[in-house]
């Protein structure tokens, strides 16, 4: 049954639109360019950016696509209405226009997710169950019985955006967040979200020649999603279902293909890819992760403080997330933010660093001069990724020409 994409315009004139034209990615904010960058890669059209989402027009291969491959996605949504609304009856009423029993079957659960910024409406949690009610009520009304409601593991993923007076409601493609990958056994203290690593790792331009190190990783996420990209393991890869293989007009042939095709482009990486860890839990936590991905082989796994490393081939990336200071004294994270400024300096020149903090003013205490920010968001903190340029010589040494350092 195709699915409609319905619009109520200013005199409720209802339009219909044809399946999978016009859909949004969700990502975390800074990350959107990135996001444009890989659905347009995959054959996505006119990609716009928004804030922390992506507007694009495809079909059900590039849904599908996106869903498995796009390492920067957190949810790839599915439009099927657009209309406005000024209160909770005029929403219920309108989202009961929509043709519920053709998107989905009353033996299917559903579940219903709600966002709201700048509208009257200010309770998401009320706005979802006005939605919930109005799906039901249609199928009680036509068909004498209702689905239910499961908000464990739902087979239908229905998705509302209210922006002041405009509703858009979709169906989620994805079902779990995208950043759940699937290999993850276990998780340290504040651990980075997956879809942020990757991003971080797109941002710093890594071009895989020489090291990778994660000085201080964690439960592993850096360092795994810097494997994943090196391999071209795709972001999908380790994730058992999605929630578009529930819809009525799945294709098992088309997801099949789309996988192997992908699958196929999984190649071998020589560099060395190097986590490390002074926590002897992290370590292990990071084993067992690296372990679940099958991974263990391309990460070099090293349980050992930051100022005790030391270099591989002379050159490469680091990229890292130290701790921010929720747990440390303030002398004591200014004491580490000028343990990792030493260690930079005396230890890695060649090397590019890039560093993922919440705490911009310890940052300074590295005691390098950056020479570029990117303003992140890591969970609900407010970061900077920021690059220090480790050159041999001094940075002004660098930029001088032949002639410049000729003798008078």
């Amino acid at each position: 049954m195709p699915f409609l994409f319905t619009t109520f315009a200013a005199m409720e004139n209802l339009k219909t639109y044809e399946q999978g034209m016009d859909l949004t990615a969700k990502t975390i904010s800074g990350l959107e360019e990135v996001l444009a960058d890989e659905l347009k890669a995959l054959g996505a059209t006119e990609v716009q950016t928004g804030k922390r989402v992506v507007l694009f027009r495809g079909d059900k291969e590039i849904i599908y696509k996106a869903n498995y491959l796009c390492r920067t996605a957190l949810r790839i949504l599915k439009p099927i209405g657009v209309f406005t609304v000024r209160n909770e009856k005029e929403l219920y009423e309108k989202v009961k226009r929509i043709d519920w029993t053709q998107v989905f079957g009353l033996r299917q659960t559903f579940m219903v997710n709600a966002t709201i910024s700048q509208s009257s409406m200010t309770h998401s949690l009320y706005v979802a169950l006005k939605t919930k009610d109005a799906i039901v009520d249609q199928f009680r009304d036509k068909l004498g019985k209702r689905p239910y409601v499961d908000k464990e593991n739902p087979t239908i993923y229905v998705d509302v955006h209210i922006n002041r007076e405009k509703c858009t409601i979709s169906l989620d493609s994805s079902g779990a967040s995208l950043h759940k990958r699937g290999y993850r056994v276990a998780t340290d203290k504040a651990p980075i979200n997956e879809v942020l690593a990757a991003g971080l790792i797109k941002l710093s331009g890594w071009n895989k020649e020489g090291d990778f190190m994660d000085p201080m990783c964690g439960s592993g996420t850096i360092p795994i999603e810097a494997a994943m990209e090196a391999l071209n393991i795709p972001a999908g890869y380790y994730r058992k279902h999605f929630a578009f293989e529930n819809w009525h007009d799945f294709d098992h042939d088309l997801w099949h293909d789309i996988k192997e095709e992908a699958n196929n482009r999984i190649a071998e990486y020589d560099n060395p890819i190097i986590a490390s860890d002074q926590s002897f839990k992290a370590f292990s936590i990071a084993r067992s992760n690296l372990k679940n991905a099958g991974l263990q082989m391309d990460v070099t796994l090293i349980n050992k403080p930051f100022e005790k490393m030391n270099p591989e081939s002379g050159k490469g990336m680091l990229l890292f997330n130290p701790p921010y200071g929720e747990r440390l004294e303030e002398k004591d994270i200014i004491a580490l933010y000028k343990m990792i400024g030493d260690v930079l300096k005396t230890k890695f020149k060649g090397y590019e660093a890039w560093m993922i903090t919440g705490n911009p003013a310890a940052a300074k205490f590295v005691g390098l001069r950056p020479s570029k920010k990117i303003k992140l968001y890591n969970g609900q903190i407010e970061s900077k990724f920021i690059k220090f340029e480790l050159y041999e010589g001094s940075r002004k040494a660098k930029k001088q020409t032949p002639s410049d350092t000729k003798s008078s």
